[in-house]
């Protein structure tokens, strides 16, 4: 049996191997820089390098790397081994202080929106000591932040440390207005994980899957999600040992995966971490991609983390649950049982209500791609358009304060569910709203919009400064109150009043919400290139740039890399489509047409009077559906051609979203249309039956 406690962390160079390992002089220094954020001295950085690799060669570590988030989204790493030449021609195994706190990896070939020449090549990656070093294979990961020569941050995490600071110093302004004084407030996510698991022979026979992580083509299985029998039902054998050694490499880095269940549609599952640190989570959630790939083909399976690899089945979400907490342990988003008297937790409320209605573009725009597109407003994910949930106690308690009513606070029920064997339990003050983009759930707020392949570090950038800038614009203001109490209920009633549009209880999915919502005056903002197009905004730039999270430069970079990855990725896309409608479906339909023709022709030959009437029907829908799917794939080449000459990226970004992907839906219509006709020896590739159900 595992030894659970003993593996977990096994891999981390964590707190405790640090106090295990470092003098105590050192562990204290380092301390302070984890604590306080204090800048580590190069004298203490040398003993904790030495300690570091000599832990990382007992663990089989050769190599050292720094591990960090360019701006694709994904993890980079460049490793160089502990090894150093002596004299004598032997090697010595060592690592510097310097090693560990700066390298330098080539800047101009990661993504900077033109901001980096390939001429400019250097960039530098800094060790980010608040995030532990983990080994991964032979290598020590080193998190770091990655930026240009010029200081340009040209990675994920540098904004999302930025972002934290400026929270982290506003709430405790925040929180002085109310007699406390705390070091330190940090935002804390739990981000569940969705994915679907099939085998990796039959995705090694998908172009589409190979190439793009989606299906572009596929009919209808007989049996999908209809049934609701795959939520929480008991897992496949295989799928098991997958997630027990998916777990166990989990634990081994520290990754407090928690749980794990199979999802609404086939081939689907969720695994959910506890909450960490906002800046540890981010590494963790792209740490957990990467393994969940690995594990998968240890055990001859594909995970796939598209946001929609199969149409007419659930996409894949990524649930961010966001709260902020102090150092003394107190949740700032936790209404205790009297949240109509808790004026600090109905001031942070109030102030991400604020910040959620007057940045609704910058929420879309952390989580837009032409994966998550696909799925956002479907019926199995929010709607384009943000709002928040409250849950009916916390909905009554804001809406008394915005009308200057009394609130009438409704007794905590205990429900009974009608058997007597059955204790009665007590009701929750909210519900849960998964047709909500931004939902309270008890003492946090759960993001949902995130896209499953997306890095949570944008998202939580934005969220963090949102709120940290109205916090700042509240802090402002009640600084200067004579009456700090009576300038705190005005401010409440005030702000809540100007953006009760945001609050929204019922059912996003409703056709009838987007009417409301256009009343409303909130944002319904469809694809990647609606978005995109605000971020650039006045308010935005202010917003980012006064609080030091992104420099004007870095904001202009960003907008051009978002709009190039969306375009590049349906280029691909294309590509791919028609690759596939030439080299795989319509052979695959012209040798069946071929076969059953000769059946008819062999037929009549044996039984003059045969009429062939089957054969011929079949025959009739193939020759007009091949006749289709081949003019549709030169008018899809055509749009191609016209949306990539179509201007700047803004241009080519709108060309692909408003011209190609309709030419791109019409061609699939109609290759799924003949996949069913074929015979099943003839099928060009594994079907969505094969993919969903033979794990």
């Amino acid at each position: 049996m595992k030894n659970v406690p003993e593996l977990f962390g096994s891999m981390v160079f964590n707190q405790s191997v640090m106090k295990e390992r470092l003098p105590k002089e050192t562990f204290k220094a380092l301390k302070k820089t984890l604590d306080d954020g204090e800048p580590l001295k190069i004298d203490v950085a040398n003993v904790v390098a030495h300690a570091m690799k000599e832990w990382a060669i007992e663990k089989g570590a050769t190599h050292y790397t720094h591990w960090f988030q360019p701006l694709t989204g994904i993890t980079a790493e460049k490793h160089d081994s502990f090894i150093n030449p002596q004299d004598d021609g032997t090697v010595i195994m060592s690592f510097s202080g310097k090693e560990l706190v700066k390298g330098e990896p080539d800047a101009s070939s990661f993504p900077s929106g033109g901001h980096r020449a390939t001429f400019e090549a250097r960039g530098y990656t800094v060790w980010d000591p608040t995030s532990y070093p983990f080994i991964k294979e032979h290598t020590l990961c080193i998190p770091t932040a990655f930026c240009s020569y010029t200081g340009e941050a040209l990675d994920k995490k540098t904004p999302l440390l930025r972002s934290m600071e400026a929270l982290d110093f506003q709430a405790k302004r925040i929180l002085k207005l109310f007699g406390k004084t705390v070091s330190h407030v940090a935002t804390t996510v739990g981000p569940e994980q969705e994915y679907f698991i099939v085998d990796h022979d039959l995705w090694a026979q998908r172009k589409d899957l190979r190439m793009t992580g989606r299906t572009l083509f596929g009919a209808k299985p007989p049996k999908g999600q209809e049934m609701d029998d795959q939520y929480f039902a008991a897992l496949n054998p295989r799928i098991v040992k997958y997630m027990e050694d998916l777990n166990d490499t989990l634990w081994k880095y520290g990754i407090l995966s928690k749980t794990e269940h199979n999802e609404v549609a086939p081939a689907q599952h969720e695994m959910a971490p506890i909450f960490s640190t906002t800046n540890l989570a981010v590494d963790q959630n792209q740490l957990t991609m990467e393994v969940m790939k690995k594990v998968a083909k240890r055990h001859g399976l594909e995970c796939l983390l598209h946001e929609k690899p199969f149409a007419g089945l659930n996409g894949s979400g990524k649930h961010n649950n966001w709260s902020m907490s102090t150092n003394a342990g107190e949740n700032l988003l936790e209404p205790g049982k009297t949240p109509e008297s808790n004026a600090q937790f109905l001031l942070f409320l109030t102030a991400i209500l604020k910040a959620v209605d007057e940045n609704q573009d910058l929420l879309r725009i952390s989580v837009a791609s032409a994966g998550n597109d696909h799925r956002l407003g479907a019926n199995e994910a929010p709607p384009a358009i943000i709002s928040v949930y409250l849950g009916d106690e916390l909905f009554k308690v804001l809406e008394s304060i915005k009308d200057g009513t009394p609130y009438a606070a409704e007794k905590k029920e205990k429900m009974t569910i009608g058997a007597d064997v059955l204790p009665p339990i007590p009701k929750d003050s909210t519900d849960r709203n998964r047709t909500s983009p931004f939902a309270f759930t008890g003492n946090k707020f759960e993001f949902r919009s995130c896209g499953s392949a997306l890095s949570i570090a944008t998202p939580n950038t934005t969220l963090d400064a949102i709120v940290a800038d109205v916090l700042k614009t509240f802090a402002d203001e009640l600084e200067k109150a004579s009456d700090f109490e009576s300038a705190l209920n005005s401010l409440i009633a005030r702000e809540v009043k100007a953006h009760w549009r945001i609050v929204f209880n019922g059912n996003g999915y409703d056709e009838s919400w987007k009417t409301e919502a256009h009343k409303r005056g909130l944002l319904e903002l469809k694809t990647t290139p609606d978005a995109v197009a605000h971020y650039l905004d006045e308010k935005n730039v202010r917003l980012f740039t006064e609080l030091g999270v992104y420099t004007k430069e870095e904001m202009e970079a960003h907008y051009e890399i978002k709009l190039e990855k969306y375009s590049q990725m349906l280029n691909i896309e294309v590509n791919t489509m028609v690759e596939m409608i030439y080299k795989d479906i319509l052979p695959a339909s012209y040798k069946y047409i071929g076969k059953v023709s000769k059946t008819v022709m062999d037929l009549k030959a044996v039984v003059p009077s045969a009429s062939g009437y089957a054969q011929g029907v079949v025959l009739a829908k193939l020759d007009s559906l091949t006749e289709s799917l081949s003019k549709k794939t030169d008018e899809l080449a055509k749009v191609h051609a016209e949306a990539e000459n179509a201007g700047d990226a803004m241009a080519v970004a709108k060309a692909y979203a408003d011209k190609v992907i309709p030419v791109m839906e019409e061609a699939r219509k109609i290759a799924d249309e003949i996949e069913p006709l074929l015979g099943e020896e003839y099928k060009p590739f594994p079907s969505y039956e094969d993919l969903l159900f033979k794990v």
